[in-house]
């Protein structure tokens, strides 16, 4: 019989108070933290509204379309990864272009998108306690990867604005050329990190993005924001809103042990 060591938390959340619901966890199921897994979008930044919506809009106007996406049309249209599909999907619903003109305006439409959004980079900055876990995991030795639906330049322009000095300390970066962002996206990251799934910590936004990694065997944090409250976040470590009040220490102890 397996020795009972201590206890995961079913769906619990966190607000300064732990509150949960918890069940028996063995002692072959525990691991030593040895490496954290980023999502970007609305988890490093809030990325979404201040960069991404804007960057569409003006694209849209710079290419004489009269569509402008109001934050709650937006919202909705997160439900479709990558934002070259909901831009098609808009054109294709809101002009009469046919599809032989998609296949050419939307590409140019989401390159000059893309350009717009790398020179918002520096007005987007990180949400609150994520410096502090990544610094925090720079000097226990604890490596670092991202695992996002948002392309690699976009990515690295990120960092490069927002935490410089941690860039060289992610790797891998797993952006939108690597693929579908699924389970087997998150078990390619894990296999590169080198180490069992118990050592390994997600740290996710969505039920997408969560049971991707779920799916993997990845231990999840959830931290939810104002376009993924109210989602299922059923069997994740931990749900909070911030990671504000969290350091590493109390996300391994909640986590991991």
């Amino acid at each position: 019989m397996a020795e009972v060591v201590g206890l995961r938390c079913a769906n619990p959340t966190y607000d300064g108070m732990l509150r949960t619901t918890c069940c028996f966890l063995t002692k072959r199921e525990m691991g030593t933290l040895q490496a954290i897994i980023f999502d970007v979008d609305g988890t490093l930044a809030e990325t979404e509204r201040n960069g991404h919506l804007v960057a569409c809009n003006e694209a849209f106007a710079r290419m004489g379309f009269d569509i402008r996406w109001s934050w709650e049309e937006f919202k909705e249209l997160l439900k479709i990864p990558g934002n070259a599909r909901r831009m098609r999907l808009a054109l294709s619903t809101r002009t009469s272009l046919s599809e032989t003109e998609l296949d050419r305006i939307v590409p140019e439409l989401f390159a000059l998108k893309k350009e717009l959004y790398l020179k918002r980079v520096d007005a987007l900055p990180l949400l609150p306690g994520v410096a502090r876990i990544i610094h925090e995991a720079i000097d226990r030795g604890i490596r670092l990867a991202i695992v996002s639906v948002t392309h690699e330049d976009q990515i690295l322009a990120l960092l490069r604005a927002q935490i410089p000095e941690a860039l060289d300390a992610f790797d891998p970066i797993f952006g939108q050329q690597s693929g579908k962002k699924d389970s087997a996206l998150y078990a390619r990251c894990a296999a590169r990190l080198g180490y069992d799934a118990s050592e390994i910590l997600v740290i996710e936004d969505s039920e997408r993005g969560f049971k991707a990694a779920n799916g993997a065997g990845l231990p999840c944090v959830v931290v939810y924001n104002e376009y993924t409250r109210g989602q299922d976040f059923t069997g994740a470590e931990l749900v909070v809103r911030s990671l504000e009040h969290l350091d590493l220490d109390l996300l391994e102890r909640l986590c991991l042990s």
